[in-house]
């Protein structure tokens, strides 16, 4: 599983082939959540509050990078890494 980012002590990854809806991985001191690309909504687990807030900012900023990465695994591809937050 490619890992895109890091920041914060986050850990964002995608899986090559992964089931739809387009999505992310995200993970900090062993909580995990999925959230979904396009809402931005969280389909499973859950992070605390603050590292949810930081996720969801890096992502609304790389919306684009996150398809273009989410299509690349798709093929099989290895995504592209995106930058962290500052």
């Amino acid at each position: 599983m490619p890992e895109l980012c890091r920041f914060y002590g986050i850990i964002i990854r995608m899986y090559f082939k992964d089931h739809s809806p387009p999505h992310f991985h995200a993970e900090y001191q062993g909580q995990k959540v999925e959230i979904d690309i396009r809402t931005l909504d969280i389909l499973v687990g859950s992070l605390p509050k603050r590292a949810r807030a930081l996720v969801l900012e890096w992502a609304a900023e790389h919306r684009e990078e996150l398809m273009s990465d989410w299509n690349m695994a798709m093929k099989k591809e290895t995504p592209k890494p995106i930058e962290p937050l500052p």
